[in-house]
This record gives structure tokens, C-alpha cells and sequence, in this order.
């Protein structure tokens, strides 16, 4: 076996980061499929990853998982190979961190996610098991590995891009990878079912601002005016 490469740790679901890069891990060669398309990759991060991570490159600042450009900047500046990087990363999307409660309606959300006292029993990790599948879990590996850490350690992306395009910051924000919206052509399933919810606009907009459950809060990542137009998004595209 080679000696194994180390990669800067992604926290507890990582715990075996160390001998998927020696090459023991569950999801094989990552480029045992097709050949990797980054820029695929990369919209996929953004819709279904984003909302959870940090990855300076694709402009998300989530913080519910780890933030990739912490995790991998030691690893690139010291030349490990990208092969090794993507491999982690595959294997983490296949694997995820376990079993994920959700909720379809607002009152055992309510009941649930957003009572200190309970929220906590509402997800119970953060990050289902292949939530992107296939040719998909490949690009976006690579996407990762490509870009991971390449600026060194950071703290924070930004949604400026997005201008106050409701759509566009609700996939560009990565709702879509946690969210079920027809309209959006959305079927994440970590969090509530928007087009059975069917929430006004005020209450989504507290939401994006606060967060709750396995949701990040977007208040000073997202202005005002873009809260205001993904939550009249959201709440004239539900249930349609």
C-alpha cells in the first residue's frame, strides 16, 4: 500500500479521509467513469452542496459542513496530489454522515426544527448519502479537487453574483439541494417540501434570515433585497 497523503480533515464524517487517500476506500478511482466534467461539476456544487460549504471558487459560504478551502489548503500547498483529493471527496458524497430526518409539514417543522429544545433531534446529521449519484457525485468530486483550498485558507464566499434574481438565488444559494420546487425543478428532501408548504413570503424570508434545523441563516450573506426576492419567489412558485 502506498503511505497515505494527508488531507486536511472534513471533520467527523471524514474520520477516514486518511485511508480513502491511501486508496481504501468504499467509492474506488474517481475517474473510473466517463471523464469528469468541472463545469457541470460546479453547478452541481452550487445547487446541491453550496448551502452547506465553503468553497471560495464556487462563491458559497455555507456552514453547516466544513469549509473545503480550510480542509484542503495545507494538502495543496504542500503538492498532494489532486487524484487524492477527489477520491476523498467522492467518497464522502457516497457515504454521507448517516440517516437524515425530514419534515413535509410546517407544523412538525415547526414542532420540530425550531424549538431549541427539539431541533436538534430534527436532523440528525447534515449530509444524506449521495445526494448528487453517479456521473454527477464524479463531476462534482473533481470540481472540488480542482479548486479546493487553491487560494489558500478562507473564511467566507459571497452571493453578490446572483443579483435579486428570486430563481437564480435559489439555485445559485444551493435551496435547491435541500428543497423540493417544481417550479425551481428542485427535489432536495433535507429540508420541508416547499410545494406542500406552500409558505407566505414573510415566512419564508424570516426563514432565509434566520435559518433552523440543518439550515444555515443568510442574513449578511444574502442582502435584503435578495431575501426579499427568493422568499416572493418561493412563495409565488409553491405547490404550481
Amino acid at each position: 500500500m502506498n503511505r497515505p497523503y494527508r488531507v486536511g480533515a472534513l471533520g467527523a464524517g471524514l474520520v477516514v479521509a486518511g485511508l480513502l487517500v491511501a486508496g481504501c476506500g468504499t467509492g474506488g478511482v474517481a475517474s473510473a467513469g466517463q471523464r469528469a466534467d468541472t463545469q457541470s461539476g460546479q453547478q452541481l456544487f452550487t445547487q446541491s452542496c453550496g448551502s452547506c460549504h465553503t468553497l471560495q471558487a464556487a462563491g458559497t459560504s455555507g456552514t453547516i459542513g466544513p469549509d473545503l478551502d480550510n480542509a484542503f489548503a495545507a494538502s495543496v500547498a504542500q503538492g498532494y496530489p489532486q487524484s487524492s483529493i477527489e477520491n476523498v471527496v467522492l467518497d464522502q458524497i457516497r457515504l454521507g454522515s448517516g440517516q437524515i430526518a425530514t419534515y413535509t409539514t410546517s407544523k412538525d417543522f415547526t414542532k420540530h426544527c425550531l424549538q431549541p429544545a427539539t431541533k436538534a433531534k430534527c436532523y440528525s446529521t447534515p449530509m444524506p448519502a449521495d445526494i448528487v449519484k453517479g456521473q454527477d457525485a464524479i463531476d462534482v468530486a473533481a470540481y472540488v479537487a480542482s479548486v479546493a483550498g487553491q487560494g489558500g485558507f478562507t473564511s467566507s464566499g459571497g452571493f453578490a453574483s446572483l443579483g435579486t434574481d428570486g430563481a437564480a438565488i435559489f439555485k445559485g444559494a444551493g435551496c435547491a439541494g435541500c428543497h423540493t420546487l417544481s417550479a425551481a425543478g428542485a427535489t432536495g428532501t433535507v429540508g420541508p417540501n416547499l410545494d406542500q408548504l406552500k409558505p407566505s413570503t414573510e415566512v419564508v424570508a424570516h426563514q432565509v434570515m434566520v435559518g433552523g434545523g440543518a439550515m444555515p441563516a443568510f442574513k449578511g450573506k444574502l442582502s435584503a433585497a435578495q431575501i426579499q426576492a427568493v422568499a416572493e419567489y418561493v412563495s409565488s412558485s409553491a405547490g404550481k
